[in-house]
């Protein structure tokens, strides 16, 4: 299955806690950590909401 790497490139200072915990659930803990998750319709969904705060790369 197809991976997705996830680097947080923004602060999350001032955004939403629903925002927030998306990041959390992503396993992001601060900026520019890189995780390595898969790809999910429900990843796709958490990424959706915080695609300003994050940069995304596709892994096969």
């Amino acid at each position: 299955m197809a991976k997705l790497r996830i680097t947080q490139v923004r602060s999350k200072n001032g955004e939403t806690r629903r925002q927030i915990a998306n990041l959390k659930t992503l396993g992001i803990r601060r900026m520019h950590q890189t995780v390595e998750v898969e790809d999910t319709p429900i990843t796709r969904g958490m990424v959706e909401k915080v695609h300003h705060l994050v940069t995304v790369e596709e892994i096969d």
